[in-house]
């Protein structure tokens, strides 16, 4: 299913920001996996990830894209055509359009990373220059941040939850009446791209 926007955002996005929690890597390998490989902007992932482990995220989604894919370093410079991943137990932030931040601040939503910091700090940075998508979970996190993203004029797609392996994070996405795309998973990609290629 696909739902027509609400609204356009006024110019060409910045940056494309990822959400998922449970069923997120299987959802999150089919997103990166479509985008095309010359991306004109850096990809920030928030996944909830168990924090008293490494993770093997970043090579794990490496293998699916042919985007370079790494775990976000505290004040790293931003590079189009990269996919940043918030490392365990650190919510990960913009501090300004080229320099991102990670922060030990509580849990949002019973998590950390969280998308919500994700999504609330790329609009200080970006304001509308802003593509944020709400995959598979099962909480709510998300529906702070997709408000704030609309509220600051940017774009927000949402996995159709009935096609979500776990339906919570987008229903409550989609609750908030903020998302310009509700898309099945395979959509998600595509839709990006063409976002990316407008004017």
């Amino acid at each position: 299913m696909s739902g027509s926007p609400q609204s356009q955002a006024p110019e060409r996005a910045e940056v494309v920001l990822v959400a998922a929690s449970a069923g997120g890597i299987g959802a999150l390998k089919a997103v990166l996996g479509g985008l095309r490989g010359t991306l004109p902007v850096p990809v920030l992932a928030a996944q909830h990830l168990r924090r008293s482990r490494e993770s093997p995220i970043a090579s794990i989604l490496s293998r699916a894209t042919p985007l370079d894919v790494k775990l976000a370093e505290d004040g790293e410079s931003l590079r189009a055509g990269t996919v940043y991943i918030a490392p365990p137990d650190h919510h990960l932030c913009v501090r300004n359009p080229k320099e991102l931040s990670l922060s030990k601040a509580g849990p949002v939503n019973f998590a950390r990373p969280a998308a919500d910091p994700l999504f609330e700090s790329a609009v200080r940075a970006y304001g509308p220059r802003v593509i944020a998508c709400v995959l598979t979970g099962a909480d709510s996190d998300g529906a702070l941040g997709v408000a704030e993203v609309k509220a600051g004029g940017g774009t927000v797609i949402v996995q159709d939850p009935a096609s979500a392996e776990f339906r919570g994070m987008p229903k409550a996405a989609v609750d908030t009446g903020f998302a310009d795309f509700v898309l099945d998973l395979a959509d998600i990609a595509p839709t990006i791209n063409r976002l990316l290629r407008a004017p």
